[in-house]
């Protein structure tokens, strides 16, 4: 059971975040402290007990993280958080649980609470060869095969703007106007296309950056999207919590 959770971010936004998500997952875990610095972070081990993990950014405004091992001694948990992946090896060298990238998810973020939980000690640093070939990068979606007639054809990633899912079907709406049915769920699309490319708007669209046609501010936070050729009858809206990592990926 995770009760103590120490953060250690330097930028109070994703400190913040990573604060609201804790607690939506696991609300009765008490967040212990929110350090930003090396300097800080040492002091704090050695004048408190262990919390049960840390969330521990990598670099931090004095330098990268690691340093705190090389000065005292850490015994419970790490979750790495950055966003670079450059350091995942490294990583998994210090009481690492699970290393997230940026902006951590809500459902990876559980994933790796899960993990540190069913875990009854601290793990064994991962074998070299498992965590390169976990980074490496991974290759996506670039067409599907669609039954056409008394065959096939095939339709390329590049002629779809986005996908949406209205009554369980999910559909491909393409640049020239016409739509696809395509035979996997948003959720497996999801895993299948390039992050560079599409973005999870909503339960119901996943979008291309080039079909947005405009944003407006929504209330309370959340967003509304105007896409090119977007489909009658329904409204692409993304909350307020998705509505910073959508500006995220729009501004990078």
């Amino acid at each position: 059971m995770i009760q103590k959770v120490l953060i250690i971010e330097d930028e109070k936004p994703n400190a913040d975040r990573l604060e609201r998500l804790i607690k939506s997952i696991r609300p009765n875990a008490q967040i212990v402290e929110v350090l930003d610095c090396i300097c800080e972070s040492v002091e704090w081990f050695e004048t408190h007990e262990m919390p049960d993990v840390v969330m521990m950014d990598i670099r931090l405004s004095d330098g990268l993280s690691f340093e705190i091992f090389e000065k005292t001694s850490i015994s419970c948990p790490i979750i790495f958080t950055t966003a670079y992946d450059e350091y995942a090896v490294k990583a998994f060298k210090y009481n690492s649980i699970d290393y997230l990238l940026k902006p951590v998810e809500l459902d990876e973020l559980e994933r790796a609470f899960q993990k540190l939980e069913s875990t009854s000690s601290l793990p064994e640093p991962a074998s070299l060869a498992n965590l390169l070939n976990y980074f490496q990068p991974k290759n996506f979606r670039t067409r599907f095969l669609l039954p056409y007639r008394d065959g096939y054809k095939s339709l390329q990633i590049s002629d779809i703007s986005y996908f949406y899912s209205k009554l369980k079907i999910t559909r491909a709406k393409l640049h020239n106007g016409t739509e696809e049915i395509i035979p996997l769920t948003m959720e497996e699309l999801e895993e299948q296309l390039n992050p560079k490319d599409f973005f999870r708007a909503n339960r119901q669209f996943i979008i291309h950056v080039d079909a947005i046609e405009q944003i407006h501010n929504y209330f309370n936070g959340k967003l509304k999207i105007d896409l090119k050729k977007s489909p009658e009858d329904m409204e692409l809206i993304v909350s307020r919590e998705k509505a910073s990592l959508l500006k995220a990926w729009l501004d990078f």
